[in-house]
């Protein structure tokens, strides 16, 4: 692999379909690493000129909203465990966590398990499968869709807006970065929901 392969793959009328269905594929299945094609995209952009910034965006958000809508879907005309990857433990845990909270807090849950694949899965689910309304969760859903395109897109922009002369540098940059990243995003929100039930023992021993 090397920089004229990627200028070439940059300009590649697949590419952005690609980008579609791996994000929609990411919904349920955490093993497609479709963060990392989007902020590897971003950086492509930013070093060669292709694919465009501005279709990268919408195409990734599109993605995220379709997949996990769909996701919506399952939880609300099938349930949250009728397949066997709905009762593996740690989808079933969150799951089982967020139900409670769904209708509570609702925006907060699905803008942040946006960036977190395992409770991205678990709250679109709970959020069907709760009835939360449609009207209130698509909205909220697209909000959260094009906030993580344009963070991992952004990402991969200014790694590859520094390394410019080398399209394959920036990318072996960004993607470790993102992957950093995403572990200080997962770890705070873990402490933070943990803090968060702390606190709600405490009231309820009083």
């Amino acid at each position: 692999m090397d920089d004229a392969w990627l200028t070439g793959l940059a300009a590649s009328p697949w590419l952005l379909p690609l980008l579609f269905l791996l994000v929609v594929g990411d919904a349920f299945l955490v093993v497609l690493p479709s963060e990392t094609l989007v902020v590897a995209l971003g950086a492509l952009s930013a070093t060669t000129g292709s694919p465009e910034l501005w279709l990268v965006v919408p195409v990734a958000a599109a993605g995220a909203v379709v997949g996990d809508g769909l996701c919506y879907l399952i939880g609300r005309r099938v349930g949250p465990d009728r397949w066997r990857w709905q009762r593996t433990d740690r989808v079933a845990a969150a799951i089982e966590r967020i139900r409670t909270a769904v209708h509570r807090r609702t925006a907060l849950l699905v803008f942040t398990a946006r960036y977190v694949p395992f409770a991205r899965i678990a709250v679109n689910l709970a959020a069907g499968a709760g009835r939360v309304p449609l009207r209130r969760y698509l909205p909220l859903s697209a909000a959260a869709g094009v906030a993580w395109a344009c963070y991992n897109v952004a990402i991969g922009a200014i790694v590859g807006s520094v390394l410019r002369d080398s399209p394959l540098l920036a990318i072996a940059v960004s993607i470790p970065v993102a992957i950093v990243l995403g572990v200080v995003v997962d770890r705070t929100l873990a402490m933070l929901d943990a803090r968060r039930a702390r606190v709600n023992v405490g009231r309820g021993e009083h």
